[in-house]
């Protein structure tokens, strides 16, 4: 049987490019990255666990001095939204930062609070998008500049991806970050960015393409089957056969030059191959028990693929991985709800930790969350479906052996709806912190240099502070 053109590409591989290896908003085709030899001596990892739909925020961590929680519970006990206090049943689980205060972890998150106290997670305080720092005087009189199109979830997504907060950027700071620091992998032809969840903004760069893979269930060796002997028409190939057809594939690609177009397919199909054949053989082996939950699943993969670093001759990679669920307008506190989707994630983040702890590089490796924003103070209803709504700054949670651990950082609000940090009366509390000041530290701690700063984050010098400090 003839086999058509289509054929050939697809059981070459190259169908599966789209989805594998190309992420949507490369914007310069043949804007490539050559690799130099200048590879880092040591690894780093940044890995981002994303609470789609907008986590909140105000039941993640809570003040629990006597005023602090009596705001807390006032704005939010009578309709059923408040957690009891530490030491009660289903309570706060308490922490002390080194800073001061008295607070307390959602309930869920058991395993987030060990980290805690053992110095290897901290809490980043009302972060989020901004254009320059406001107070409520100036929000409220319209004088300062707001990000595009707040309390909407594609924008503050967007917002929260890409650091930029008053252009609609195609590109990532994760992936402007890869694109600066490629070099630090060497000549590794492993991409430097993977994603458990899919291509999206956050790990799209200019020169620097993601990988999408699927989690845990789907055996690395497996994750690109390129090199299979097997066309489009269930024929099977003999060795020598499909040598020579891969032959004259490579011969094909090969002829390809200066068109920019053709030339970035070749060398996405080409990266492909190399990805491929450097995964084929694939069988780490983590013996750290992770839970089986979509999280858990996800960053199961990633302590697999970390523990390939030397094998893939990594020096530098960025990973991103999704929990859904978090657009809690009702039946927040019901047992599907934060409380489930928190539970997942500790488990999940306290297991990862521990495979790093495994591999030896629990101070190499740092996972931190993001989220669309935190929502409101102000309950959306009352009773058994109470939930909440779309609100702006939010608390972050940063965990690893690099981090100064045990603390919060920023500026925690004045939890009074109407009050000083709110944009109205519903408790939306406007960001102290930016992302910006919030990526850098951790881009930095990376590998970042300063004088590369302005170009991953160009609203980075509206801000006194481009690094917070949580980082070693």
């Amino acid at each position: 049987m003839s086999q058509t053109r289509r054929d050939f590409l697809r059981s070459t591989g190259c169908a599966a490019l789209g989805t594998g290896l190309l992420a949507a908003g490369i914007q310069e085709f043949g804007l490539v990255r050559a690799f130099a030899d200048t590879n880092a001596t040591d690894y780093k990892a940044l890995v981002c666990v994303f609470m789609s739909g907008g986590n909140d925020g105000n039941n993640l961590v809570v003040p629990v001095d006597a005023t602090r929680f009596a705001q807390y519970t006032g704005a939010r006990q009578a309709a059923g939204l408040a957690l009891p206090a530490p030491g009660q049943p289903g309570g706060l689980l308490p922490v002390n930062p080194a800073s001061g205060g008295q607070y307390g972890l959602h309930p869920s998150l058991v395993e987030i609070q060990s980290l805690f106290s053992q110095s290897k997670a901290a809490v980043v305080c009302n972060a989020g998008p901004l254009v320059e720092p406001l107070t409520k005087a100036i929000y409220q009189n319209g004088t300062g500049k707001r990000p595009l199109q707040l309390f909407s979830h594609s924008d503050q997504v967007g917002q929260w991806m890409t650091s930029v907060s008053n252009d609609n950027s195609q590109t990532g700071w994760g992936g402007r970050t890869a694109d600066r620091a490629a070099t630090l992998n060497g000549a590794a032809t492993f991409p430097q960015m993977v994603s458990i969840a899919g291509v999206n903004l956050f790990v799209t760069g200019q020169a620097t393409r993601p990988l999408a893979i699927g989690d845990s269930n789907t055996p690395l060796a497996s994750v690109l089957p390129l090199n299979n002997a097997v066309n489009a028409e269930g024929l099977t190939f003999t060795t020598a056969q499909n040598t020579a057809r891969r032959t004259a594939f490579d011969q094909i690609r090969a002829l390809v030059t200066s068109d920019t177009l053709p030339r970035a397919a070749a060398d996405i199909t080409t990266s492909a191959l190399q990805t491929s054949a450097a995964l084929g053989s694939a069988n780490p082996t983590i013996t750290t028990t992770f839970p089986n939950t979509s999280a858990g699943r996800q960053l199961l993969q990633i302590a697999r693929l970390i523990a390939l670093r030397d094998t893939l001759s990594m020096k530098r990679q960025i990973f991103f991985v999704s929990i859904g669920g978090f657009d809690t307008h009702n039946n927040q506190m019901a047992a599907n709800g934060q409380s489930s989707l928190l539970t997942q994630l500790s488990q999940a983040v306290g297991a990862f930790y521990n495979a790093t702890v495994e591999l030896g590089i629990a101070d190499k490796v740092t996972t931190f969350t993001l989220s669309d924003f935190g929502r409101t103070l102000q309950p959306a209803g009352a009773g058994a479906g109470v939930g909440s709504d779309h609100a702006w700054g939010n608390h972050h949670l940063v965990v690893g052996g690099a981090v100064r651990g045990g603390d919060f950082y920023g500026t925690f609000p004045t939890l009074a709806l109407g009050g000083p940090d709110d944009t109205d009366t519903r408790g939306r509390w406007i960001p102290t912190t930016s992302v910006e000041q919030y990526a850098a530290t951790l881009a930095s701690w990376y590998g970042l240099s300063a004088s590369d700063l302005p170009l991953v984050f160009p609203l980075i010098g509206r801000f006194n502070s481009p690094n917070l400090g949580f980082m070693l």
